[in-house]
């Protein structure tokens, strides 16, 4: 079970003018099981999207780049859930452009570049196009604005519960709303995770901004989670903005842009936090605080190091106070003059405050219990002080169980 997390109520997933979703049993892998879901535009709404880093990127995320990069207006999305169409050379390409160019001809839209694709499942398997482009049509059936809650669960794979967030803001005199759905449990590392995301706002936003805005919200949540340590295929997270509300934002000078960048952070930031709550085996959700960093750059480091490390997870799984392991990963996070004298660290929940360790040791007043007593909670914050500046991150990661060795030994079967 995910941690403190549930899925929105259907109501509570608010309606993007603009944005209708519609989703479909395609058996893409599965039978009886909503896999494909479709993502439909209007004319006038603005795309911008950030992808893996991983240099064996999926044929979805390479022509989603491609007609990103071109001049054409996206008019929808697609995606399939079971195959992941990664690692399928030009036969994985083609496939991926015969589903755009079928949708669009369904859609009525001039060329297959107004269509962005994405998969997501099992890699090195051949993606089954005859089967997810017979499902196309049932999927834009489909097609209504308050999908939001079949669309979360229609891009699942081995997620336990649906991904959503949802709010509205009043920026401007004018009431916004975003909403976004996403969805990852396992294979997740920053840059991105296995994951999807899929957030719109019925704002206003130019291309140039909204390319700002997508890099940054997703260096501020789905960059800053960890599961696994593993980088994923196929990780896309794609910003849309109808301009529906009657809000536009003119330029960066706009009055109204920060509060409504900080918004979709905010959203962005919900719906990477809820990956990490469902994490593969998952029972504890961990906050890495890391603070007097020289940057936020080392920052990061240590609390990457901390929150992928095998060893660190494990004892939180078993509420065992070997702290010892939060040391070594802070040492070996990579920052080479690291005085660790100086470095501080704290164990945390709620109110309930412990320092662990400091001057190069163990905290004097620091008792196993009080370390044993806050891993026993579900909510825990590691909080480091590197004593070398006034930068400080956070990272959002989880613990590992005995179900993540058995959810991914099964996942092919």
């Amino acid at each position: 079970m995910p941690v403190n997390y549930a899925t929105p109520a259907p109501e509570a997933l608010f309606p993007v003018a603009g944005v209708r979703l519609g989703t479909a049993e395609a058996g893409i892998r599965k039978a009886n099981r909503r896999d494909l879901t479709v993502i439909a535009l209007d004319p006038g709404s603005t795309v911008a999207g950030v992808f893996t880093q991983n240099r064996f990127c999926a044929a979805p995320v390479q022509v989603c780049r491609k007609h990103l990069a071109g001049e054409s207006e996206i008019r929808a999305l697609v995606i399939n859930t079971g195959i992941a169409n990664a690692g399928t050379g030009e036969t994985g390409l083609q496939a991926a452009m015969q589903t755009c160019a079928t949708l669009a001809g369904l859609l009525g839209l001039d060329e297959d570049r107004q269509i962005l694709p994405f998969s997501t499942g099992v890699i090195l398997e051949p993606l089954p196009v005859d089967r997810l482009q017979a499902g196309l049509p049932a999927a834009i059936a489909d097609l209504k604005a308050d999908n939001w809650h079949a669309a979360a669960h229609g891009i699942m794979t081995t997620d336990t519960v649906a991904k959503a967030a949802s709010r509205k803001v009043e920026i401007g005199g004018k009431s916004v709303t975003i909403t976004g759905i996403s969805k990852g449990a396992g294979m997740i590392k920053p840059n991105m995770a296995t994951m999807l995301g899929f957030l719109a706002t019925d704002a206003g936003i130019p291309q140039h901004l909204l390319e700002q805005v997508a890099k940054e919200a997703a260096d501020q949540s789905f960059n800053c989670i960890t599961v696994d340590g593993d980088t994923s295929t196929n990780d896309s997270f794609i910003v849309m903005a109808t301009g529906q509300s009657g809000l536009r934002i003119k330029d960066g000078a706009d009055p109204a842009w920060a509060p409504l960048k900080a918004a979709i952070v905010a959203v962005s930031i919900e719906l990477a936090q809820a990956i990490v709550r469902d994490g593969e085996g998952a029972t504890k959700f961990i906050t890495v605080a890391v603070e007097g960093g020289k940057d936020l750059e080392e920052c990061r480091k240590v609390g990457y190091a901390i929150g992928h490390s095998p060893l660190v997870k494990t004892a939180f799984f078993a509420s065992d106070p070997n702290l010892g392991r939060i040391l070594a990963a802070i040492g070996y996070a990579g920052i080479t003059d690291l005085d660790v004298g100086q470095i501080r660290v704290w164990l945390a929940s709620g109110s309930d405050a412990v320092l662990v360790a400091e001057k190069g040791g163990r905290a004097a007043a620091y008792k196993e219990e009080d370390g044993s007593r806050i891993m026993k909670n579900a909510e825990i914050t590691v909080r480091v002080d590197l004593a070398r500046g006034t930068a400080q991150g956070c990272i959002y990661s989880c613990d590992f169980s005995y179900d993540y060795v058995k959810i991914n030994a099964d996942y092919r079967s």
